[in-house]
């Protein structure tokens, strides 16, 4: 019981230990125009060097939910023409933020923690602190207004590459043998913008969250090297569970 009390705790102090950072961070917004450099360092660290395996992972994702999707109703009068609808509103509300948000919490998420960790124990931030500056204006609030502009960028481009990945799965699978203006008319008839608004704001929630734990992970780390890795693995078990508990709050709140 002690034991369980004692890890409850432990995601209460995390949680409130985030929360008090992203405040904190934001106290620095003013300083935004003077960080342009940094502002677009981290976009391209995490949005850029993210996309190629979002892309191939969306393809495929798509692919294989108009495969699976195809098979299910093969033996249904005039179903597989749906599969355009099925496969554009799950990559548009579901799948499309949700993967996106694990590959960036995978690649983007484990690179910030490592590298704040290192600081942190080799003392690099102290000598921020010594210094006058803020490590929640430098090392935080760049990173979390760089996730806030790519987010949406990689998970609109999840939501179409897996769109033409069902499409070429559709159209050339012998027992599917969908034509593709059929595949993109059910898409135009059901995915309209309120699904992939939806998607975004899936999208920036997840994109939030993993930064802001990422951040907190790496600038609690206390220790010596052998602690890095272990923040990060905290930081990124911790952020896809977040982002597996707050999928179903956000979809039923959107719904």
């Amino acid at each position: 019981m002690g034991k369980r009390i004692s890890i409850i705790a432990g995601g209460l102090d995390r949680v409130g230990s985030a929360v008090i950072l992203f405040v904190e961070s934001l106290k620095h917004f003013y300083t935004l125009p003077k960080q342009v450099d940094r502002i677009l360092f981290h976009c391209f660290h995490i949005g850029y060097k993210t996309f190629p395996i979002v892309a191939i992972m969306s393809l495929f994702i798509g692919g294989v939910l108009a495969l699976q999707t195809g098979f299910s109703l093969e033996n249904v009068s005039g179903a597989q023409s749906f599969l355009g609808s099925i496969v554009g509103l799950s990559m548009a509300r579901e799948l499309g933020p949700v993967m996106t948000a694990f590959l960036v919490a995978g690649r983007a998420g484990s690179a910030i923690t490592a590298e704040l960790a290192s600081m942190k124990v080799y003392q690099e931030v102290d000598a921020l602190i010594t210094m006058n500056l803020s490590p929640e204006r430098i090392l935080v609030l760049p990173r979390l207004l760089a996730i806030c502009i790519m987010m949406p960028v990689l998970v609109i481009a999840s939501t179409v590459i897996g769109w033409y990945g069902g499409m070429i799965v559709s159209h050339n699978v012998g027992f599917i043998s969908l034509e593709t203006d059929t595949y993109w008319q059910g898409v135009r008839e059901f995915v309209n913008f309120k699904s992939v608004k939806d998607g975004l704001i899936k999208g920036e929630i997840f994109g939030l969250v993993i930064v802001l734990i990422c951040c907190n992970e790496g600038l609690r780390t206390t220790g010596g090297p052998r602690e890095i890795g272990h923040a990060v693995t905290r930081a990124v078990v911790g952020s896809m569970m977040m982002i597996l508990f707050l999928d179903y709050f956000v979809t039923k709140a959107t719904m």
